[in-house]
């Protein structure tokens, strides 16, 4: 059985509230031989501060929950550093738990899981919560944020990148190259996010003139997998010069299955990847992106639960990488 206080109070014969002023380094009402008597007592018990449930007696968490989506691609972990980084800085503690990929039970178990312990605040990684979640988590009355994931409508708090921009400079950063049949690979049309993309895509080839072609837009959800299927759609024989991968690791199986296509990149077909994680350094040819800042969003969103208070909306810079996957093209 763990040592208690009781147990530590007993073997130094001290009154178990000078023991819990000791463990809680406070400095009144004990003298120096008193809390070295304490402190020796603990450690030869092995006695364990039970973090929970002094949490649950004082009303105040020092644990911020990260809720992350399962998909298959490597963004969260940027996320994740920004979290543990900016919790670190104020002595909090981060737990982390998986919530499936669009699962609702998945959800609600890891919702659950969260709302029963003490919590300062929670995190949601780019997990579009399914209406019956969404209200579990409003009615627990922890403060949340949302990152990377935006939402129609709702006003629901959330840090993330400009998707309409996202999707448009990625295209544009083609048409410059003077690209003019580009594919959009593994993008998810059913959210906000994807959506913001395809509208981003579709109005910097309306700005460039350019009607695409239905087959040009193949969808997905963002991972190595939907890469891959997209560039099966397109096939060895495609009319298309360059694809915009909509996730690092979906433009990664782009490009390695136009290699198994017999197509070379960037000589015969050119690539933006979307999201700028370091998966893009460490291909041949490096990839051209669209990086998204995933760890001041993970740093923003620490900010928030402290700052406890709500704000609707925190958008955070993009910025387009040169590499080596754009074939410049002769413009006419």
């Amino acid at each position: 059985m763990a040592a208690t206080i009781k147990d530590i109070a007993k073997l130094t014969g001290v009154s178990t509230a000078t023991v819990s002023r000791v463990l809680a380094n406070k400095t009144a009402f004990f003298s120096e031989s008193t809390a070295q008597k304490v402190q020796t007592a603990a450690t030869e018990l092995g006695y364990q501060k039970n973090t929970a449930a002094a949490e649950l007696v004082t009303r105040h968490s020092h644990v911020i929950a990260a809720v992350v989506n399962s998909t298959k691609t490597n963004f969260a972990s940027q996320i994740i550093e920004g979290i543990q980084a900016e919790a670190h800085r104020y002595d909090l503690n981060v737990i982390i738990l998986y919530a499936g990929d669009a699962d609702a039970e998945q959800q609600r178990r890891a919702l659950t899981t969260v709302i029963e312990r003490p919590v300062m605040g929670i995190l949601l990684l780019s997990v579009d919560l399914a209406a019956e979640n969404l209200a579990l988590l409003q009615q627990s009355q922890i403060p949340y944020c949302f990152l990377s994931i935006s939402f129609d409508g709702a006003r629901l708090p959330y840090i993330t990148s400009d998707d309409w921009q996202v999707g448009y400079q990625a295209t544009q950063a083609l048409i410059n190259a003077g690209h003019r049949r580009i594919g959009l690979a593994g993008v998810d049309s059913d959210y906000h996010t994807g959506r913001q993309r395809v509208l981003g895509y579709t109005q910097a080839l309306a700005n460039a003139g350019i009607t695409p072609d239905t087959d040009w837009i193949q969808l997905g959800n963002y991972s190595y997998d939907a890469g891959q299927t997209a560039m099966r759609a397109y096939g060895a024989q495609t009319a298309l010069t360059a694809i915009v991968g909509a996730s690092d690791m979906a433009a990664i199986w782009v490009m390695n299955q136009a290699r198994d296509l017999g197509l070379r990149v960037p000589a015969d077909l050119s690539i933006v990847a979307i999201d700028g994680t370091e998966l893009c350094q460490l291909v041949q040819p490096q990839l051209t992106s669209v990086s998204q800042n995933f760890y001041e969003m993970g740093v923003a969103g620490v900010q928030q639960l402290r700052a406890k208070e709500t704000l609707p909306q925190k958008i955070t810079p993009i910025q387009l990488v040169s590499r080596q996957s754009i074939r410049q093209l002769l413009m006419k």
